[in-house]
């Protein structure tokens, strides 16, 4: 939800730098004193437990979700998997987007198809309006189909430019504190 990314909180975690993160109940907040209302996510689903059966999702079914979802603007998902432990997700751009960095999460993208360029690392230089931080001082790299980028947790990452469109296998999942 975007107005969450606006409102922000700063902790001190124990061992870490105090750092700001967003607050999801201002956000919520904000979002409903702006939009008239609340659209709140139910807390994500706990992990499976060892030895539970696998998670599967057809190729068929997957791309219906993004196809249905492209109406959507610049940026659609469909989920394979999604927990308190980790996300796994089909993400489809057709146009570059904000900025982000996800506290306490390892990602890796896995390009399924199209060409993109990523910048990673550095330091989120917030936009103007949502969706348009940029990175400084980060390090670029054009990807293409086949090619793999593991952004470390609590490392900026954005994909700048997209040439036509990009589709990547998403995985996300928490970092072990240090």
């Amino acid at each position: 939800m975007i107005f969450t990314r606006l409102a922000v909180k700063v902790i001190a975690l124990p061992g870490r730098i105090a750092k700001k993160i967003p607050d999801p109940f201002f956000g919520l907040l904000l979002a409903a004193a702006i939009g008239g209302g609340v659209f709140a996510q139910a807390p994500a689903p706990p992990a499976p437990a060892p030895g539970s059966p696998g998670t599967y999702k057809s190729a068929k079914d997957l791309a219906d979700v993004l196809k249905a979802d492209k109406a959507n603007g610049g940026m659609t998902s469909s989920a394979v998997s999604n927990t308190d432990q980790y996300r796994v997700n089909v993400v489809h751009r057709e146009a570059p987007a904000g900025a982000l960095a996800h506290a306490g999460n390892t990602e890796l993208h896995y390009i399924i198809d199209g060409a993109a360029t990523v910048v990673t690392g550095g330091t989120i230089v917030r936009g103007a309006t949502p969706g348009t931080a940029t990175i400084t001082g980060g390090q670029t790299q054009k990807v293409a189909k086949g090619d793999v980028v593991i952004v470390p947790a609590d490392s900026p990452h954005w994909y700048s430019a997209v040439e036509g469109s990009v589709t990547y296998l998403e995985v996300r999942w928490l970092a072990p504190v240090k």
